[in-house]
């Protein structure tokens, strides 16, 4: 603890409770606001998609349509690796790691599936490094990229199967990518928080993302 960190109010017992119990009706009213959110996304329209891209894998060439590994919705992380990067990026990498136990996903026909512009030995080089084992492919060579509109940059599509025809029906990027680090989560309830300097006065002044490092770098 430093000095610049101003610390919370110290009450008794029973103001603290009645605090807490004035907190838990917004955090109950952002949640019901968030399910809401979550059914107006399920609601989107959505477009085809190419089924004919070519992606390397650890298994061999795979199409789009092979990256749904039998299920009916993909889920897929567009991975700042470019080829010739020695290292991917920080920010993906981070969200890489707090990527959850794949059998989850597999209960409610979801496949998991990152992707990245590399070749897949520099992937491949990359994944043992930070000791990863979601499924990764090379787009190495494709269009799926741009074709998704991330370029260099980063996001996440979710597609849907319907036989065999693909169906684009989400994207997000920038601070949407928020949404998949359950990191953050756990620092959004300390009263510390992220102690980043657009947070309450005096808990940080650290940039957001600036101090984000690969797993192997603190």
């Amino acid at each position: 603890m430093t000095a610049t960190h101003a610390l919370p109010e110290i009450v008794s017992p029973e103001d603290w409770q009645a605090a807490r119990d004035a907190l838990l009706v917004k955090e109950k009213a952002h949640m019901k606001a968030a399910d809401h959110l979550a059914a107006e996304r399920r609601r989107l329209p959505m477009v085809r998609f190419d089924a004919k891209y070519r992606f390397e894998s650890a298994d061999g060439e795979k199409s789009l349509l092979d990256l749904f590994d039998g299920r009916r919705q993909l889920i897929v992380y567009h991975f700042m690796l470019h080829p010739g990067d020695e290292a991917g990026c920080p920010g993906c990498s981070l969200v890489v790691d707090n990527m959850p136990h794949l059998a989850h996903l597999h209960a409610r026909d979801v496949t998991l599936t990152v992707v990245a512009p590399a070749t897949l030995p520099e992937i491949e080089r990359y994944q043992t490094r930070m000791g990863w084992d979601v499924p990764w492919v090379s787009a190495h060579g494709s269009s799926f990229p741009d074709d998704c509109g991330v370029g260099m940059g980063f996001g996440v599509s979710v597609f849907l199967r319907d036989g065999d025809a693909v169906y684009r029906t989400y994207f997000t990027s920038g601070r949407g990518g928020e949404t998949f680090l359950s990191s953050h989560r756990y620092l959004d309830i300390t009263p510390l928080g992220r102690q980043e300097a657009w947070e309450e006065e005096s808990r940080g002044d650290d940039a957001p993302s600036s101090w984000w490092r690969r797993h192997d770098e603190y």
